[in-house]
């Protein structure tokens, strides 16, 4: 007789097309500034080549940074929308007790407590991951506006102010790879994990890893 696995509702619809829209964003973005910051290498020339010149990858890469944009306004409008008008529960907010979570789970991997930390909807390296995407999203959007609209931030600001965002919108673009790189670890490739969470893609979580990972949400819906 085949085995059924239960199953809890995690995310919603929207949040699985937001999730897939970020991913193909990312990648669209990623490889467009990485071909224009390494434009020497062959497979920069390559790209540059099959989409027709620099100019091409210009106007792609400027494109889906307007799109994301537009995800990013759209993702702080809907959670202050929901935590103000239709009370949801901050969870991604960070709390004293995701710094007592981080504690308790050092002291599990040491071998001096028996079980790891009892975490809610979020735990701590999901709230960490999150705000670090959040923050290095929000500098990436000023230091690609300023390149974009020198002549305006000029106006006001000196001229110094072009290379340095040119100098911070590459490396934040690294250390925010960097992080989605962890978070992919995390959701594929890690113990835990493998052979895959799905949760993001189907909107559900099997009970086990819902009663293992998020203990305090489980309880909270019974």
């Amino acid at each position: 007789m085949k085995y059924k696995i239960e199953r809890v509702k995690r995310f919603s619809k929207l949040r699985i097309l937001e999730h897939f829209a970020h991913i193909i964003i990312f990648l669209i973005m990623f490889v467009t500034g990485f071909s224009q910051k390494y434009s020497n290498l062959d497979m920069s020339i390559w790209f540059i080549s099959k989409v027709g010149g620099n100019e091409n990858v210009y106007i792609i890469h400027h494109i889906f940074g307007v799109i994301f944009i537009i995800l990013f306004v759209i993702h702080i409008f809907i959670s202050v929308t929901g935590v103000t008008l239709y009370k949801w529960k901050p969870t991604m907010l960070i709390s004293y007790d995701d710094f007592r979570n981080l504690v308790d789970d050092l002291r599990y991997f040491l071998g001096i407590k028996n079980i790891p930390a009892k975490c809610g909807r979020y735990n701590y390296k999901q709230k960490f991951q999150y705000w670090s995407v959040f923050i290095c999203t929000l500098i990436m959007i000023i230091s690609g506006l300023v390149m974009l609209y020198p002549f305006f931030f000029t106006h006001f600001l000196p001229g110094q102010i072009i290379p340095l965002a040119r100098l911070i919108h590459t490396n934040q673009f690294i250390i925010f790879y960097i992080i989605a790189l962890w978070h992919l670890y995390d959701n594929v490739f890690s113990p835990e994990a493998l052979p895959l969470d799905t949760s993001i893609f189907t909107g559900y979580i099997s009970k086990e890893r819902m009663s293992k990972e998020h203990p305090l949400e489980e309880n909270a819906v019974k």
